[in-house]
C-alpha cells in the first residue's frame, strides 16, 4: 500500500490561508461590499450597457439640454472594474454586489497562488515563497476589497503573480514571447490602466535578462525588436480602441511642481507599501480621513521612508543569490520612481497614495522574507512584532467595516452595501424610480446611482465646506420629467440653493425629509 503523504509546512500555510479567504469571500457573497468611487463610475456604465447602449458608452443627461442623452465613452478607467463581474451577472443572475463578491474571492485566491508561483520561479523555496504570500495576505490592502470594491487594483493583484511568472519562465526570443507579450498587455491594461508602467518595466526587464551576457550589440537589437514589436503592437491596440476615445489620467496635469515627496514617495513604495505605513497612517499625503499627521510631518515620514527603502533594496540586491529576482527587484523599482516622479512633477491626476506603486511592495515580499530568515533572533521577533501590528491593524480594519456593511448600511437593487444614503431613504427613492419612467435622479455620491432601475441620473460633486462651485461644472439647462435631487441633510441652507440654481429650466421645488439626514428636493 502506499503511504500517505505528509504535507509540508508551507503547504499548511497556503491551505490556511486558502481557507480563510474562502469563509471570508462566501462571508462577502452573503452580504456583499460597500463601493469606491471609481468603479462605481464603471457600473454606471455596465447598467447602460444593460439597457442597450454602445461598449463602454454611459448615456447621460445633456448639460446644455437635459432633456437629451450624450454618449460617454469612459476611457479614465480601464473596462476590468465592471467587463468581469459582468460576467458573472449574466452567468449566475445575480446582482452586481453579490458579482463583485465573487470577483473578490476569485482574485484574491488567484493572486495568493500567482505570486506564491512567481517567488518560486524567482528562486526562493517553497517555505520562503509561502510566508512571502502571508506576509502580503496580512496586510491592510488584502483586505479593502472585502470592505470597499476597488476594482482595478484587485484584478490587478489577482493577474500580476502569473503576469511576472510568465516573464520569469520565457528563457528566449520565440513565437511563444511574441504572444505572450502581445496579449499580456491587453490584458493587464484591462484589469487597470496603470498597468502600462509595469509592462514597460516588464518589456525593459526581459530586454535585459534576455541580452545580458552577449557583447554583440547586433543581438541586444534583435532582442529589442522581438520584445518590441508585440509591446508596441499591444499598446497600439489599447491607445486606438480605448484611451484615444475620451480623457485618461495622462491626459492633462496642472503644470510642474518640484517637491521633496514628488520623487520621495515613489522611491519610499518598498516600505509604504509592504508594511502598509501609508495605511496605518490613515495616509500620508493623500487621506479621506483624519490624517495621523500633518503635511509637513508626513512629508518627514515619506523621505525617511525613502532612504529606508533605498536600503532595503540594496540589501535584498546584494544578499538575495538569484540574479533574475535581483534584476527584476530593481528595473521595477526604478521603474516606478521614474514613471510616479515624472507624474507628480507634473501633476498628473495621480494621487500621493500607496495603494498606486504596490506592485513594488508585493515584489519585495520575497526578498525581505529571505533577509529576515538570515537575522539574529532577537531582530526576528523585532520582525514579528510588526508583522503582528499589521495584521492586528487589518483586523481591526476588516472585522468593523464587514458587519458595518452587513448590519447598518443601506441595500437596494443593485445588493451593494451604500454607505451615503439610509435604508428608509433608499426604499423612498426607490419607490420614486418604480412610479416613474421619465424622471432625473441627482445624487452626490456615484453609487447611489446604481440603485436606479427605470430613469436617469445625474451624479455631481459634494460642494465643499467653502460653498463655492464653479457653475460650467453643475449647471444642466433645459427641462424633461420630474427632477428628484436627494441630499445630505447638512445641505440644508446655501448649498441646496446653489444645488437648486444648478438647474435653471425647474421651479417650485418642494422638500421632503426623507429622515434625520437625508433630504429630498423635488420639482415637476
Amino acid at each position: 500500500m502506499l503511504k500517505k503523504q505528509k504535507l509540508q509546512t508551507h503547504q499548511i500555510i497556503l491551505l490556511v490561508i486558502s481557507g480563510i479567504v474562502l469563509i471570508m469571500g462566501i462571508m462577502l457573497i452573503m452580504a456583499p461590499a460597500a463601493i469606491y468611487p471609481d468603479p462605481s463610475r464603471g457600473f454606471q456604465v455596465m447598467r447602460a450597457m444593460e439597457l442597450g447602449s454602445k461598449f463602454n458608452v454611459n448615456l447621460k443627461p445633456d448639460q446644455a439640454d437635459i432633456s437629451k442623452n450624450i454618449p460617454d465613452f469612459l476611457a479614465w478607467w480601464s473596462p476590468g472594474q465592471y467587463l468581469v463581474p459582468y460576467v458573472f451577472k449574466l452567468i449566475f443572475g445575480v446582482n452586481t454586489g453579490q458579482a463583485s463578491s465573487i470577483v473578490t474571492l476569485l482574485f484574491s485566491l488567484s493572486g495568493i497562488y500567482g505570486f506564491y508561483f512567481f517567488f518560486k520561479k524567482a528562486g526562493f523555496t517553497p517555505m520562503i515563497s509561502a510566508l512571502s504570500v502571508l506576509f502580503i495576505v496580512i496586510q491592510q490592502s488584502f483586505f479593502t476589497p472585502y470592505v470597499f470594491y476597488n476594482g482595478g487594483e484587485l484584478l490587478l493583484f489577482g493577474y500580476t503573480g502569473w503576469f511576472l511568472y510568465g516573464c520569469m519562465a520565457i528563457e528566449k526570443t520565440s513565437w511563444k514571447l511574441v504572444v505572450f507579450l502581445f496579449i499580456a498587455g491587453i490584458a493587464g491594461f484591462i484589469c487597470k490602466s496603470s498597468f502600462l508602467w509595469m509592462f514597460a518595466a516588464a518589456c525593459c526587464f526581459l530586454w535585459i535578462r534576455l541580452s545580458l551576457g552577449s557583447k554583440d550589440i547586433i543581438n541586444w537589437i534583435k532582442n529589442g525588436i522581438w520584445i518590441g514589436v508585440p509591446a508596441v503592437l499591444s499598446l497600439f491596440m489599447i491607445f486606438h480602441f480605448y484611451l484615444s476615445k475620451g480623457g485618461n489620467p495622462s491626459s492633462g496635469g496642472a503644470g510642474i511642481r518640484l517637491a521633496w515627496e514628488t520623487f520621495g514617495f515613489p522611491l519610499a513604495s518598498p516600505i509604504l507599501t509592504a508594511f502598509s505605513i501609508d495605511d496605518l497612517s490613515n495616509g500620508l499625503l493623500f487621506h479621506d480621513d483624519t490624517p495621523m499627521f500633518t503635511h509637513f510631518w508626513g512629508v518627514i515620514t515619506v523621505l525617511i521612508c525613502a532612504i529606508l527603502s533605498v536600503l532595503l533594496i540594496r540589501f535584498i540586491v546584494k544578499k538575495v543569490p538569484d540574479k533574475n529576482y535581483v534584476l527584476l527587484l530593481t528595473v521595477f523599482y526604478v521603474a516606478a520612481v521614474l514613471f510616479f516622479g515624472q507624474s507628480f512633477l507634473r501633476q498628473a491626476y495621480i494621487s500621493y497614495e500607496a495603494r498606486h506603486l504596490r506592485l513594488i511592495g508585493l515584489i519585495a515580499a520575497p526578498g525581505i522574507i529571505y533577509l529576515v530568515s538570515g537575522l539574529q533572533r532577537g531582530y526576528k521577533y523585532v520582525f514579528y512584532f510588526i508583522c503582528f501590528v499589521i495584521a492586528y491593524s487589518s483586523y481591526r480594519y476588516f472585522v468593523p467595516g464587514y458587519f458595518q456593511n452587513k448590519n447598518t448600511s443601506a441595500r437596494g437593487y443593485s445588493g451593494i452595501a451604500q454607505l451615503f444614503i439610509d435604508q428608509p431613504s433608499l426604499n423612498y427613492i426607490r419607490n420614486l424610480d418604480r412610479q416613474n419612467t421619465n424622471a432625473i435622479f441627482v445624487f452626490n455620491s456615484p453609487d447611489l446611482s446604481l440603485e436606479i432601475e427605470h430613469n436617469r441620473t445625474i451624479t455631481v460633486e459634494t460642494i465643499g465646506a467653502e460653498v463655492a462651485i464653479d457653475y460650467d461644472d453643475y449647471v444642466y439647462k433645459g427641462h424633461a420629467g420630474p427632477l428628484y435631487i436627494i441630499l445630505p441633510s447638512d445641505y440644508l441652507g446655501p448649498k441646496s440653493t446653489i444645488m437648486r440654481k444648478c438647474f435653471p429650466g425647474y421651479t417650485g421645488f418642494k422638500m421632503t425629509m426623507l429622515s434625520n439626514e437625508y433630504i429630498l428636493w423635488e420639482a415637476k
